[in-house]
């Protein structure tokens, strides 16, 4: 009796980081496609727009080539921002094997989608101009997609908001790869601990008053493996100023 209990003991100790890693496996590179829907709006140029809820600005509307798209299920209160899918629809003959890349750019509900792709994203799931065109016809798509890697690069903006020193706002535009950017946090040299920014909406993320001098950052980020704190390889200069960008 007293062996069964040791056994069903560790047979639990054993599942607890499987099961762990389980409930992160949208992150992995080898998750399957799961299926959903996906819709399209409307712009001028076909790019995305502005004015997204990522608070991404311009680059909202043109990275990517403009293949973007509003999600709402994968928003995750905004560190869904920045994150890349492989979308492809399963119309025969007209949809793509492959599909398209796209980024989550603003949020965006529809009829039981997942996705609210731009008209260059969308035009995009087609095999030909022709197919884009009958694609359109349907409104909204049967799709199935998955999350694949951005390009590896982590980006920040000093938000057009910000004043130094008095404020400090930044938007994470990239962070590349395969996990969602759930905290950031800088170093308080004279307190010696680690201080939370606020995510003011989207990925925007702002401290009222921050200490002078470089700003040193870390990232609560949440990937296949579960949680973890990502340092940047150096500081942001103590000179920042609204509108700079820096690669990491």
């Amino acid at each position: 009796m007293e062996l069964k209990h040791q056994l069903g003991l560790l047979c639990v100790i054993l599942l607890l980081p499987a099961l762990s890693i389980a409930t992160n496996n949208d992150y992995c590179p080898l998750n399957s496609y799961k299926n959903s829907r996906a819709s399209y709006y409307g712009t001028r140029d076909g790019y995305g727009t502005p004015s997204g809820a990522c608070g991404f600005g311009e680059y909202g509307r043109m990275v990517n080539d403009g293949k973007v798209a509003a999600v709402s299920g994968l928003w995750k209160g905004g560190s869904g921002c920045g994150a890349c899918y492989q979308v492809k629809c399963k119309v025969p003959i007209l949809c793509k094997v492959n599909g398209v890349t796209v980024v989550a750019t603003d949020y965006g509900e529809g009829d039981r989608t997942d996705f609210i792709l731009s008209p260059r994203a969308f035009e995009s799931l087609g095999v030909s101009l022709n197919a884009s065109e009958e694609l359109k016809k349907y409104g909204t798509l049967d799709i199935a997609y998955k999350r694949v890697p951005c390009n590896g690069k982590i980006v920040i903006k000093i938000h057009e908001s910000s004043s130094n020193p008095g404020y400090f706002a930044m938007v994470l535009l990239s962070h590349g790869g395969l996990y969602d950017v759930t905290s950031v946090e800088f170093w308080e040299d004279s307190r010696k601990q680690w201080s939370p920014l606020r995510r003011a909406y989207g990925a925007v993320f702002d401290y009222a008053n921050p200490p002078r001098g470089p700003l040193f950052l870390r990232f609560q980020v949440t990937g296949c493996y579960g949680a973890y704190w990502q340092k940047l390889n150096k500081p942001i200069p103590a000179n920042w100023q609204p509108k700079m960008i820096f690669n990491f």
